[in-house]
């Protein structure tokens, strides 16, 4: 009888020549269980999801009673169905009151996908700008605005009218014309090793948009809910979108996805055509459920209030030479080392002692740190405990 290791390998699709091949049976918290028993703490949250930590009891309470009321009973926006409409209108109590019209889909690149074409619809325009080293996600028009190269030759032809700008370049703005329909930008950049705007950068930003009648998208799917320190990364930086991105963290480990902007800009999906975006599993029913609970439970055990210490408590433990930088907010975290190599070297020795890391797409000499906002004090310091003894194992 072959392993479930040998029947992954042989039926599931694989996306790299060497696979982690953990296996997980359970996972609670911050932590995650193998087939032997032996526990890892996770501190990439599954690459941004678990901000409230693995099956949180208030997310996995109202999946179960959401799951045992109904499940999907019709396409997106056509059914009043109660979870999204609770969803929905938790969000808008807690985003500006322009961003108040929420479009639930599966997962962070639909929501790009829907927003690329709510832009276009909405100014009548084609094209669209993104940034250097940026990532919106793996699909067309999604890998269209990704703004690394090497992830991208092997698809093209991508969509057209596309152009990039450098993400904190206040001369690049000036490609940012009348016919430019929509401007995607990470909040805070995530995949090239978290970039975090210089001061004024996203006001001018913002004041361009305005001034040529471009929409603002901010894509807050890595560091939305909690993950910076604010409910939402823009906050930082009073500075607000047209359109925001949101997934990953806000579903509570359930898959969910949502595009927000205001019902003037929303509207015109109802029209010229009728059904102007359509998903069959956007916003189900279970998994609004779940995300109601991830945002009920930030909001009332206050997690976020305590992410900026948690933050600056990893950066003031990773202390050795061979650390370059720490980067980041909250619990946003790259630790750069000198070379991919290096990076690689101390990652592989946090898995086999128990602690789950990894590198950025477009930043791979980096380390990512972003743990589950529940992590406490003394998880840090173990978890910071091994990575410098593997620092040091690596580097000296």
């Amino acid at each position: 009888m072959l392993t479930q290791r040998e029947l992954f390998l042989k039926h599931n699709a694989q996306t790299s020549p060497t696979p982690l091949l953990l296996e997980f049976i359970k996972a609670n918290g911050l932590y995650m269980y193998d087939a032997a028993g032996k526990k890892y703490m996770d501190l990439i949250a599954g690459i941004g999801v678990s901000n409230v930590g693995h099956c949180h009891p208030n997310v996995v309470k109202a999946i179960q009673q959401q799951a045992e009321t109904y499940m999907h009973l019709m396409v997106y926006g056509e059914y009043v169905q109660s979870p999204q409409v609770n969803f929905a209108e938790a969000l808008a109590k807690v985003l500006p009151a322009h961003l108040s019209c929420t479009y639930f889909v599966n997962s962070g690149a639909e929501a790009v996908e829907g927003a690329m074409k709510l832009a276009k619809r909405f100014t009548g325009r084609h094209k669209l700008i993104a940034c250097k080293n940026s990532y919106h996600g793996s699909t067309q028009g999604a890998l269209s605005l990704m703004g690394n190269e090497e992830f991208k030759q092997a698809y093209r032809p991508l969509l057209p009218a596309i152009e990039f700008i450098g993400f904190n370049s206040l001369p690049d703005l000036e490609k940012i014309d009348q016919q430019t329909a929509a401007v995607f930008i990470e909040t805070i950049q995530g995949e090239a090793g978290i970039r975090v705007p210089e001061a004024g950068y996203l006001k001018a930003l913002r004041e361009k948009c305005t001034q040529m009648g471009t929409l603002l998208v901010f894509d807050e799917i890595q560091c939305g809910f909690g993950r910076t320190g604010r409910l939402f990364g823009f906050e930082h930086f009073d500075v607000m979108p047209d359109i925001l991105l949101l997934a990953k963290g806000i579903g509570g480990g359930m898959p969910i996805g949502a595009f927000v902007a205001s019902e003037a800009i929303m509207s015109v999906f109802t029209n010229n055509p009728i059904l102007g975006h359509i998903t069959t599993f956007g916003g189900h029913p279970v998994s609004c459920a779940a995300g109601l609970a991830t945002l009920n439970t930030i909001v009332e055990e206050n997690l976020v209030a305590a992410v900026e210490a948690k933050g600056q408590l990893f950066k003031k433990l990773l202390q050795h030479p061979a650390i370059k930088e720490i980067r980041g907010k909250g619990l946003m975290l790259a630790v750069e080392f000198d070379s991919y190599e290096t990076n690689k070297a101390i990652i592989d020795g946090c898995i086999a002692d128990g602690v789950i890391t990894d590198w950025f797409l477009h930043c791979s000499n980096s380390m990512r740190i972003a743990p589950p906002l529940t992590i406490t004090e003394k998880e840090i310091e173990n978890s910071c405990a091994i990575i410098l003894k593997n620092v040091v194992s690596v580097c000296g």
